[in-house]
C-alpha cells in the first residue's frame, strides 16, 4: 500500500466510536452540570501565541511545535495546547464584560511532534475546561472537583489528586534561587537537557523524568516552603476545601506542570491501574496569563485530560461502554417494482424519524437476511411484488424467525411502537 496515516496519528474506526462517544457525552454532561459553556478555537494560530505564553524554552515550544509559514508568510501553529486559544478568545470577544466567572470547555485536537507511544499521539485529543475572572481557592478545588467527578463517572479508578503550589512570582524568585543554589552541587549528574534547563528555566529541572535527575529533584528545596503569606494562604484554604469534599490528594514537591504560564495551584491526576503509571489529566492556575496576552489582570484556572489516555485506561480496567444505537429495521426487497416502491419507503420512513438499514442492490432473500443479520437489526421488513400489490409489508423478527404482515397505510406508528 503506497499511502499510511502519518506516523503518531491514528484512524478512529466505526468499532472504537463507543469509547469516544462515551467519553464525549460524560465530558460534555460534566461540563453543563458546572455550568460550562462550550467554546471551539482554530485548529491553527498565530505562531508567537504559543511561543508567549507557553515559555520559550519549554520542550513543547523548542522540540514539539508544528510550525509553518502560510502564503503570505504568517508563522502559524498547530495547536499544541488548549488554554492559550481559549485565553486569546476570550480577550478578543470582550468576554471580560461577562458576569464573572467566566466558565468555557472545548473539545479539542492537539497536535505535538513527540515520540508516539501508548495513549500518546502526535495528533490527539483533549477534554478541557477553563474558569476566568474568580481568584478564590474556592475555584481550584470545583475544578479539581470536575476532573475527579469526570473519572469517577468513567469508572476510571484513580490514585489520589497530586498537588504543589509553585507560589507566585514575586515569592517565586527566592524559590528559584534556593533551587539553583541546591542544583549547583549535583549538576554533573543531570541530563544535556537539565544541565540547559539549569540556566534557562530551573524549575523544569523537577519535571524531568530521567532517573539521575528524578533523584536530584526529590531532594531539591520544596517551593511550599518559600510562598509568600497570600499564597501559602491560598494553598491553605484549597487543602481545606480539598479536604471538605473528600477528594484524597497527596503533596507532591515535584510536580510544577510543563508549562510556563502557571502559578500557584498545580495538580495532576493518575490512573491506579498497574502498568499506567501516567498522567491522564491536569491543571493548574494562571492568574498572569490574560496580561501577558495584553487583556485586564484576570485570575484563571483550568485543566485538561487526553482522551486516548482516558480511552486507553477504560479497556486496561475492562469498563464496558455503551454500544452505539443501530437502526433496528432493516428493509427487504423482491422483485424490480418492490425494490423502488422499498427505496423510496426506506426515505419516507428516515423522514418521519425511524432509522433503517436497506439493501442498495437486487439480492435474493437469503443474502438480504443474512446482511440485516450482520448489521444487527432486529427486525427486517420484507416488500416483495405481491405484498406491494396487496398494500401490506411481512415484518420478521430476527431473533425469533416469526413473522406477520402489516398494512402499508400506518406503518410508521406500527413501527414507532415496536
Amino acid at each position: 500500500m503506497d499511502y499510511q496515516a502519518p506516523r503518531g496519528t491514528q484512524d478512529i474506526l466505526p468499532e472504537e466510536q463507543s469509547y469516544w462517544r462515551y467519553v464525549e457525552s460524560k465530558a460534555a454532561a460534566i461540563a453543563a452540570r458546572y455550568g460550562y459553556s462550550r467554546i471551539d478555537t482554530p485548529t491553527f494560530e498565530d505562531a508567537r501565541l504559543f511561543t508567549r505564553t507557553v515559555g520559550e524554552e519549554t520542550d513543547i515550544v523548542t522540540k514539539e511545535m508544528y510550525t509553518f509559514q502560510d502564503r503570505g508568510g504568517a508563522d502559524l501553529t498547530l495547536r499544541p495546547e488548549g488554554t492559550a486559544p481559549v485565553c486569546r478568545a476570550y480577550i478578543e470577544h470582550g468576554m471580560a464584560s461577562q458576569p464573572k466567572p467566566v466558565k468555557l470547555y472545548y473539545l479539542a485536537s492537539i497536535f505535538r511532534y513527540d515520540r508516539p507511544q501508548a495513549g500518546r499521539y502526535r495528533e490527539h485529543h483533549q477534554f478541557g475546561f477553563e474558569v476566568f475572572g474568580e481568584s478564590d481557592a474556592a475555584a481550584d478545588a470545583e475544578v479539581i472537583d470536575m476532573a475527579w467527578s469526570l473519572y469517577r463517572e468513567l469508572g476510571i479508578t484513580t490514585l489520589p489528586v497530586q498537588l504543589n503550589s509553585i507560589g507566585c512570582p514575586e515569592c517565586r524568585a527566592a524559590y528559584l534561587a534556593a533551587l539553583k543554589d541546591y542544583y549547583s552541587t549535583c549538576i554533573d549528574t543531570l541530563c544535556g537537557d537539565c544541565k540547559i534547563r539549569y540556566g534557562k528555566n530551573p524549575l523544569r529541572l523537577l519535571d524531568c523524568k530521567k532517573p539521575d535527575c528524578s533523584v536530584a529533584a526529590s531532594k531539591a528545596p520544596h517551593s511550599v516552603d518559600f510562598l509568600c503569606p497570600d499564597c501559602k494562604a491560598h494553598f491553605d484554604k484549597l487543602t481545606a476545601f480539598m479536604g471538605a469534599i473528600a477528594i484524597p490528594f497527596e503533596i507532591n514537591h515535584c510536580l510544577v506542570r510543563g508549562l510556563d504560564y502557571y502559578s500557584r495551584t498545580v495538580f495532576e491526576i493518575q490512573p491506579r491501574e498497574e502498568g499506567a503509571q501516567s498522567t491522564i489529566g491536569g491543571g493548574g492556575r494562571y492568574d498572569n496569563l490574560i496580561p501577558q496576552l495584553g487583556g485586564e489582570p484576570t485570575p484563571a484556572i483550568g485543566f485538561a485530560t487526553g482522551i486516548e489516555r482516558i480511552i486507553l485506561n477504560l479497556k486496561r480496567q475492562n469498563i464496558v461502554v455503551p454500544a452505539l444505537e443501530s437502526p433496528r429495521f432493516f428493509l427487504a426487497a423482491l422483485g424490480e417494482a418492490a425494490f423502488i416502491a422499498a427505496f423510496k419507503l426506506a426515505a419516507d420512513l428516515r423522514r418521519d424519524g425511524i432509522p433503517m438499514f436497506e439493501s442498495l442492490a437486487s439480492r435474493s432473500l437469503k443474502a438480504q437476511l443474512r446482511q440485516a443479520s450482520g448489521l444487527g437489526a432486529r427486525y427486517t421488513l420484507i416488500l416483495g411484488d405481491a405484498e406491494l400489490e396487496k398494500g401490506e409489508i411481512l415484518l420478521r423478527d430476527m431473533t425469533s424467525s416469526e413473522q406477520r404482515a402489516l398494512p402499508l397505510d400506518g406503518l410508521v406508528s406500527a413501527l414507532k411502537a415496536l
